[in-house]
């Protein structure tokens, strides 16, 4: 109670009690709507008082988060509290808030994108009438992004301490800057427009709400869609946020998260599919298979937890608590990693290193982190502890550490140690003490953001470990529009166990849908089929039932007749039923593809004849009349594509392989050729070399201005795939051996100096998987459940197919059969195709 009166008469005395009313009304509108709300983001999870008021959902009392790391009695600023919405309803967020405060009080804020030094260097030469090379060859010679950030022209030629890395990298710009008239005239151009507004845009977050009217404060401006009626486009300010503060004007953050999107989808599969209602606000936070699953370091697909360091982060130390959640999402930055502060966390924690710390007293302030500041609040706390400041100062010293000005820094020592001595301390402690403030100050993190955004971690983990198909199946909806990252989440499902299906039209919906360790995809991920025309082939299967082969008036008609004959007219359309076709989308119906799409376009035009003619009362010579008009027999023919055909089909359809994919089964053998998987590579910098490998998709083969032949292609593995670039001297050498769906293995350096990381390969080996695997095991995976004497001797019939010198190691689950000869077999890439028709893709581990 006393925290609470403390923070309430703070607030008030502030001014900022409308602020949390305001807050607290938009989000209660959005739970009132169902809408995911995040638990809190930023310093707000430190205020008692937005915990009460459900604003945030941490206990800040609990996990002891600092109030004054969120408002500062001491320092006037506003209170910033961001929102987190499901992204799907932004837009009604803001809606709500113009409704309920006026529609001429509430806009979308301005930003302004700056010409950046690559795009800087580009124009000037096009300017300038360079040709394109010159420009691209200047552009390229700068310093890989930093953190997704140019290094400026000014500081690639003249050391600059804020960019002392960017400018060690520049030689070769320098270089060409001092011996190239053409290039120096480019980049002195350049660096008069670099930084200059290139264009306008709306925030991703921040909206302003006024008193008065908006343009009383602020000019305001309509931004429509290209085409779009003016009237209905949101209004947006022309000032950009920082100078809306300065003006005294409130700004909220309305910040659309997907993982919310997630998390709203999987709690629904899960009551749909498994009858449970999660609540996932108020799960346990020591939940034994979530914390399986984190110690091992599975976690694609976990809200910030997924890329390869942070997953050997996550192994070395086995988090076993919420705090070491929270802990991974603060240590997981530079600063921190720069010294070394992750891991020493990860050997403290297990015992591999002592615990120390710099004074005892230290102890009961920096036991739960083993010693290290790794959050600001620790380092407002020793402050507190040692040179007895009241936690606003203590705030006070946080930040002028942070803004290291040498002269506040000066007086912020003498206080500080003047503080420890009257605490009854050494003064050396002090200046002892203030030296390690300074230096962990640069690497601490907010405690409250981690502790807020690591609730969301944990519930992404804790979906995942616990009820996998339903939250997997969620995630893959939303990554649907990115294939690269779809690729990412269908390799977890495989290494998961989890088989995903290719659309079904009696099974799909319009998204993923979770089956018994499998997950099925959505009919409105195929090419050429929308949402609409899903929603109508849903509406009829619901409504009658299946489609099935059946007989009208004693005549026979398959699954696909059935189908053609009862969904809308405005679903026959030969594009979309072509795409379903090779999608999969009637592999159930027991229908070929090749043989279904052969018949197709006769069939839909027959069907559709006799429905109109139905429909107008036309009664079929043959036909009884009833309720459907009767149809002619086609069967379709029994024919089928190869799996090259059938896998080519189903990538240009889903944009992905899914039933299949030429590496599976054939894994462990390429990873013994290359250096690692293709997601490793945006971790590396520019200029390492690799070897990697993959299938060749989208090959290109272009020619360069001088006449010589030269090749793009995208490498794709069962993770990731990434941009290859084949040069002219490397084409000419090793050209011929590139064609689509190859199995290739390309040794050459990344290339980071673009957004997108590329690949420039200097020698190219074709990948024989079949002669990889020849002499290793044949490694089956069976559950005993699926085991029967009809299972047993097909198994049987097709290894006495393959023989070779192979054998077959069998995993049943808790035993292993090991087939010796005459049971050796071949590694063919028609054994492994029959074997995953026979027991599921899944079961062959090469």
């Amino acid at each position: 109670m006393e925290r609470l009166a403390y923070e309430l008469d703070v607030i008030d005395e502030m001014g900022y009690s409308s602020y949390f009313i305001i807050t607290w009304d938009l989000i209660k509108h959005a739970r009132d709507l169902n809408i995911r709300v995040g638990p809190g983001r930023g310093s707000a999870a430190g205020c008692a008082v937005a915990y009460c008021l459900r604003i945030t959902e941490l206990d800040p009392i609990k996990y002891d988060l600092l109030f004054e790391r969120f408002l500062n009695p001491s320092r006037i600023s506003m209170p910033d509290i961001d929102m987190d919405f499901d992204s799907r309803y932004r837009d009604e967020m803001i809606r709500y808030a113009a409704e309920k405060y006026g529609r001429d009080h509430v806009a979308q804020i301005v930003t302004f994108s700056t010409i950046k030094a690559r795009a800087a260097v580009r124009d000037s030469a096009r300017v300038l009438g360079y040709p394109y090379s010159l420009g691209d060859k200047v552009a390229k010679a700068m310093p890989p992004l930093v953190m997704g950030r140019d290094t400026p022209l000014y500081a690639c030629l003249e050391e600059h301490p804020k960019y002392l890395g960017g400018y060690k990298v520049a030689t070769e710009l320098r270089d060409m800057y001092a011996t190239d008239p053409d290039a120096k005239k480019v980049m002195d151009v350049a660096k008069g427009i670099e930084g200059l507004r290139r264009q306008d845009g709306i925030h991703a977050a921040a909206v302003v709400i006024t008193k008065g009217p908006l343009t009383d404060y602020l000019p305001i401006q309509r931004k429509p869609e290209s085409g779009g009626n003016p009237e209905d486009a949101p209004v947006v300010t022309q000032f950009e946020g920082g100078t809306c503060e300065d003006l005294g004007l409130l700004k909220m953050d309305f910040l659309g998260l997907r993982n919310l999107d997630v998390i709203s989808d999987a709690l629904e599969l899960i009551s749909e599919h498994r009858g449970v209602d999660v609540d996932i606000d108020n799960v346990a936070l020591d939940d034994p298979p979530t914390f399986a699953m984190l110690a091992k370091g599975e976690t694609i697909g976990v809200f910030q937890l997924e890329s390869p360091p942070m997953r050997a982060l996550i192994r070395a130390v086995a988090p076993d608590s919420f705090e070491d959640v929270a802990a991974l999402i603060a240590l997981y930055r530079p600063g921190p990693m720069g010294a070394n502060m992750h891991y020493d966390y990860a050997d403290r924690k297990n015992g591999r290193k002592p615990v120390d710390f710099f004074h005892p007293a230290a102890e009961e302030v920096l036991s739960d982190t083993y010693g290290l500041m790794i959050y600001q609040e620790s380092v407002m706390r020793v402050a507190q502890r040692f040179a007895g400041y009241s936690l606003a100062q203590a705030d006070n010293l946080r930040k002028a550490c942070g803004k290291k000005k040498p002269e506040l820094m000066i007086k912020e020592r003498a206080s500080f140690e003047e503080g420890v001595e009257a605490t009854g301390f050494e003064r050396s402690l002090g200046k002892e003490l203030f030296d390690i403030i300074e230096r962990f100050a640069d690497y601490a993190f907010n405690k409250s953001h981690s502790y807020g955004y690591g609730l969301v971690t944990y519930q992404t983990a804790y979906l995942k470990a616990n009820y996998p198909e339903e939250y997997l199946a969620a995630l893959l909806t939303s990554v649907s529009h990115t294939l690269e990252k779809a690729a990412v989440y269908l390799a977890e499902c495989r290494s998961m166990g989890i088989t995903v299906e290719v659309p079904d039209i009696n099974r799909s919906a319009a998204f993923f849908t979770p089956g018994d360790q499998s997950i099925i995809f959505g009919l409105a991920a195929v090419r050429n089929v929308g949402e609409g025309l899903v929603d109508l082939i849903v509406a009829e299967r619901e409504a009658k039932g299946p489609f099935t082969a059946r007989a009208i008036d004693g005549r026979p008609i398959d699954a696909f007749d059935d189908f053609c004959l009862r969904v809308p007219y405005e679903v026959l359309n030969k594009r979309t039923i072509e795409s379903i076709i090779k999608a999969g989308g009637f592999d159930r119906c027991d229908l070929p593809r090749k043989g279904l799409l052969l018949r197709m376009e006769e069939r839909i035009d027959h069907i559709v004849a006799r429905r109109r003619e139905h429909d107008m009362g036309v009664m079929s010579l043959f036909g009884s009349g009833g309720d459907e008009p009767t149809i002619d027999e086609h069967p379709v023919t029994d024919v089928e594509f190869d799996k090259a055909e059938r896998l080519s089909h189903e990538k240009e359809m889903l944009g992905l392989y899914v039933s299949d994919h030429p590496l599976m089964g054939y894994e462990e053998a390429l990873g013994r050729k290359t250096d690692g998987p293709l997601s490793e590579l945006s971790e590396l910098s520019d200029g390492a070399s690799r070897s990697i490998g993959g299938v060749v998709t989208n090959l290109q083969r272009k020619w360069t201005k001088k006449g010589d032949l030269m090749a793009i292609f995208q490498l794709e593995d069962l993770q990731s795939q990434i941009e290859v670039m084949v040069f002219p001297r490397t084409m000419t050498e090793h050209g011929h051996k590139l064609d689509d769906d190859v199995l290739v293995i390309v040794n050459g350096r990344v290339d980071q100096r673009d957004d997108t990381p590329k690949f420039i390969a200097f020698d190219i080996e074709v990948f024989d998987g079949a002669e990889a695997t020849s002499d290793n095991p044949l490694n089956l995976r069976i559950s005993p459940s699926k085991l029967d004497d009809a299972l047993v001797e097909e198994l049987r019939r097709v290894i006495l197919e393959f023989p070779g010198r192979s054998e077959v190691h069998i995993d049943l689950g808790g035993s292993s059969v090991h087939l010796r000869p005459p049971f050796c077999v071949n590694h063919s890439a028609s054994l492994i195709s029959e074997l995953r028709v026979l027991l599921g893709t899944s079961a062959v581990v090469l």
